[in-house]
């Protein structure tokens, strides 16, 4: 029942992302690469599993950059992807849990990431382009791993609620029990996202203005140049 229902509520996001992606790639054939790059990124980020202290384990998902650079929806579908292949791949995950766990890394996450994102960019346009967007990757990448460990909790207690204290109390165990591991790894992925989008802010600045992740400022070079030849 919760394989379907979770299976069910995941379809509709990933449906529109393939029609988003497709979208993307028909009208910017140049993005493929990057696409890729961000699907990489995920898949390497999210395979790493991680002890926590309690006996569990946790791992950093990657949406952050995906959501940022092509928006949730295409993220939705690379995130999918992902979990898929680890699932047949790398046995971490698995089919029935498939449409749950899309549901939580690859639909909640970067939804709240990039609305994250948005946020810390519109705070922060008075600062300078550089600061701005790193804090705004960071948050939005942070958020993104954080969030979608609170879903996960909130579906294990689903599933799985306390004998005496119900849903709350499932709720409350599992959310501690994540908490512990996800926080310093959700901070260090907010981390490396923001070196990965300053790299790219130096060897792919022009692909990152065509995404509007760079604001688009006047340039006073050119300005100059038109002058001494008019």
């Amino acid at each position: 029942m919760h394989a379907v229902a979770w299976t069910v509520a995941a379809a509709p996001f990933v449906v529109h992302g393939v029609y988003s992606l497709t979208r993307t790639v028909r009208a910017d054939p140049d993005s493929k690469l990057l696409l890729g790059a961000a699907g990489a990124f995920c898949f390497v980020l999210s395979a790493l599993k991680i002890p926590s202290v309690t006996g569990s384990s946790a791992h950093p998902t990657g949406t952050g950059l995906g959501a940022i650079l092509f928006r949730p929806p295409i993220m939705a579908v690379l995130g999918t992807i992902t979990l898929l292949f680890q699932a047949l791949l790398l046995a971490h995950g698995g089919l029935t849990t498939l449409g749950a766990n899309v549901f939580s890394m690859a639909v909640v996450g970067p939804w709240v990431g990039y609305g994250a994102y948005r946020l810390t960019r519109s705070a922060t346009a008075s600062m300078g382009e550089t600061s701005s967007l790193s804090l705004a990757v960071f948050f939005g990448a942070t958020l993104a791993s954080l969030s979608t460990y609170s879903v996960t909790s909130l579906q294990l207690a689903l599933a799985f609620p306390d004998p005496t204290s119900g849903f709350p109390g499932a709720f409350a165990k599992f959310a501690a029990i994540f908490s512990l591991t996800q926080i310093p790894i959700a901070v260090i992925e907010g981390l490396v996202t923001v070196v990965i989008v300053r790299l790219l802010m130096q060897v792919g600045r022009s692909e990152l203005l065509r995404l509007g992740v760079l604001r688009h400022r006047g340039a006073p070079e050119v300005t100059a140049t038109a002058g001494k030849g008019a």
